[in-house]
């Protein structure tokens, strides 16, 4: 069988998305040695990201030029069983789509976006949702949203297959993290860690506001607050509350950075807080896990089922009860180890591999099932 995929995001500092498409390949590339497996990328920084069993075939960086004439058109020369996207299908696929969609923030707080990105999502997801042949989400929580969302989806049509964290997230020695954050971005001390785009759902506003009341609070605390995501539209609005904080020379903007630079700057944090208002699985938490830090997170969305118990949750919107949950891990080494302790735990349970045979076995029943019609008629035409 001939599985392809939509894997433009990888190698475009997508974040989350281009993660799950990159560690997604390489395990099913490992998963089943014999699987044709066929990506679409949009840069030779995909190739090298992916596995030598992984054929590649180029696709435009402009999403209209992409989805309305490339995927299609390739689609059509290439003939495999599924295409297999994020979110957004071509118009008039003539083959089965496979779709992830990770969450539907756009649809219950539209807020989150740009007006003109909001109403782009609800109009090609909606499309692509209802002519999908099974849609793939991280999470029990992102699960009921879409069923909720769309309601005239079979529930069977909607499965989980959770994320984990790359295994290059891994703990390394923190005092060589240390050096290295120190010397790559002039961090000489202790520090908290928010990793994300600078976006409103991220919540780095709230994060910044309790390290300046935690600050205020225990001002024999040393710490910097370091915050490492891609500016986007809504960055002046965070940098803005930097600089109002009180404490702005103690808050650190790093941008975008290597998934390298991501695992010193985990393992060389004090503590991770992941304070973000929405999240359909919440990757970041997963990793930083996995490199044994202690972490605090929302107790809101998809988070509490994906940490289960091996983080400190507070509410997001709660500044005070952000702040108590920092502080608790700070002032209590023991609390902090234990917690460290059992993030490792927690993101052991997640695996690329487990992940890549339950895709596997969806690709599997998608192409098995008989084609439609329209499909087949489309398929049959452009051959002949």
């Amino acid at each position: 069988m001939r599985f392809a995929v939509d894997a433009h995001a990888i190698g475009r500092h997508l974040t989350g998305n281009e993660v799950y498409i990159r560690s997604l390949l390489n395990s099913l590339a490992a998963q089943d040695p014999d699987a044709d497996l066929l990506a679409y990328v949009s840069s030779d920084e995909a190739r090298r990201a992916l596995s030598s069993k992984i054929r590649t075939r180029r696709v435009s960086t402009n999403p209209f030029r992409r989805l309305g004439f490339d995927l299609p058109a390739k689609v059509l020369q290439d003939q495999p069983d599924l295409l297999h996207v994020q979110y957004t299908a071509p118009l008039g696929c003539p083959v089965p789509v496979v779709v992830s969609v990770h969450d539907v923030s756009f649809l219950e707080h539209p807020e989150y976006f740009t007006p003109e990105r909001a109403w782009q999502l609800r109009c090609t997801v909606g499309h692509t949702v209802r002519h999908a042949a099974k849609i793939l989400t991280g999470s029990e929580f992102s699960r009921t949203a879409i069923l909720k969302a769309y309601g005239d989806l079979e529930e069977d049509q909607v499965v989980v297959v959770p994320n984990a964290a790359p295994s290059e997230f891994r703990v390394i020695s923190r005092e060589a993290a240390a050096s290295a954050v120190c010397d790559r971005f002039s961090i000489p001390g202790p520090f908290l860690l928010g990793v994300g785009d600078l976006q409103p759902r991220k919540n780095q506003i709230g994060l910044i506001r309790a390290f300046a009341r935690l600050i205020r609070a225990y001002p024999q605390f040393p710490h910097s607050l370091v915050l490492a995501g891609k500016e986007t539209w809504f960055a002046p609005r965070v940098h803005e509350a930097a600089r109002e904080s009180g404490v702005a020379d103690r808050i650190r903007f790093v941008g975008f950075v290597s998934d390298r630079e991501l695992l010193q700057l985990y393992n060389a944090c004090d503590v991770f807080v992941f304070p973000s208002y929405y999240e359909g699985f919440g990757l970041p938490a997963l990793e930083a896990m996995a490199c044994g830090r202690a972490v605090v997170s929302s107790n809101t969305s998809a988070l509490p089922e994906v940490v289960d118990g091996a983080a400190l949750l507070c509410d997001p919107y709660s500044v005070g009860e952000m702040v108590r949950a920092i502080a608790d891990l700070l002032l209590d080494s023991e609390l902090r180890a234990r917690m460290g302790r059992l993030g490792l735990q927690r993101a052991a349970h997640f695996s690329w591999r487990s992940a890549a045979q339950k895709t596997l076995d969806v690709y599997q029943a998608v192409a098995e099932a008989p084609r439609t019609v329209t499909q087949r008629v489309a398929l049959t035409t452009v051959i002949h």
